[in-house]
């Protein structure tokens, strides 16, 4: 699914989540990137069930980098952003779960 050298790969990622941090406070703002970055996906192989791994990891990387400023109030504050951009993109992607053809 990603190419051998990772840079690109890398720094798409960090962008995303600069915008994420960024539209936290206005989340129906950055609904309509999440939306095409979904669609974009589908072609690249993404598939439902990895949205949970990638949260997983990303939430797990979060913590492992801010240590001691990884309270449970940022936990919450990141896992819910997830939550909701995740849930927005496998919705644009593959329709609600009862529609899903996998």
């Amino acid at each position: 699914m990603f190419p051998e050298n990772m840079t690109e790969q890398r720094k798409k990622l960090m962008a995303t989540l600069a915008v994420v941090v960024n539209g936290l406070s206005d989340l129906p703002s950055i609904l309509p990137a999440a939306s095409a970055l979904a669609i974009r996906h589908v072609s690249y192989g993404a598939r439902r069930e990895h949205y949970p791994v990638v949260g997983a990891a990303l939430l797990w990387t979060l913590e492992q980098g801010l240590g001691d400023a990884w309270t449970p109030e940022v936990a919450s504050a990141w896992t819910a952003a997830y939550d909701t951009l995740s849930g927005t993109m496998m919705v644009e992607a593959y329709g609600r779960p009862s529609q899903a053809a996998e």
